[in-house]
């Protein structure tokens, strides 16, 4: 499976690495591209990944994520910035992640944004409502209880496993509902 991992923020950082962790190990082809905000969390994430992680430069337009006619299973942006958010909804492109989610769109694949800021404006809410009817996923870094967490880990593991669920990977980072 070949998988786009746009990080725009770094106050998600925990969750972007344990997503591309999940992503490699599952032998995901996956290209990486950060924000300049995402940038101190990129050299951690990755660390031991080895061939099957490329990063690539915001302004890569070359990239084969900057495409259509490219082959690309799915598109994730986390931790995913408001501004990156509402770049996104409203259809500019100013860097690879923009396009890259910008694609997916246009080719009506699979795109999850995953925004963390909080609390939430009026239009944050409008510009993630635009971009859930443009196609996107909106996966909110907002962990769930129910599944018994006992540390901050077990919470990442929940929403990470969330967003391999809506790629369409099979994972067992939490206990599921009603196990």
């Amino acid at each position: 499976m070949r998988i786009f991992l746009g990080i725009t923020g770094a106050s998600g950082a925990p969750y972007a690495v344990k997503l591309l962790r999940a992503l490699v190990a599952a032998e995901c082809e996956v290209g990486v591209c950060a924000s300049s905000s995402g940038d101190e969390v990129l050299a951690r994430m990755t660390e031991g990944a080895g061939d099957a992680v490329t990063v690539y430069d915001p302004s890569d337009w070359s990239s084969p994520y900057a495409s259509g006619s490219a082959k690309v299973d799915g598109y994730v942006v986390c931790p995913c910035s408001m501004s990156t958010l509402a770049t996104i909804a409203s259809g500019a492109m100013q860097n690879l992640v923009h396009r890259a989610a910008s694609v997916a769109l246009k080719e009506e694949r699979k795109l999850v944004l995953m925004p963390r800021e909080t609390p939430l404006s009026t239009i944050h809410l409008e510009t993630m409502l635009a971009a859930k009817r443009a196609g996107a996923t909106i996966l909110f870094l907002a962990p769930g209880f129910y599944h018994g967490a006992e540390s901050v880990d077990d919470l990442v593991d929940f929403i990470v496993g969330r967003a391999l669920d809506q790629l369409g990977l099979d994972n067992a980072l939490s206990k599921r509902w009603g196990q």
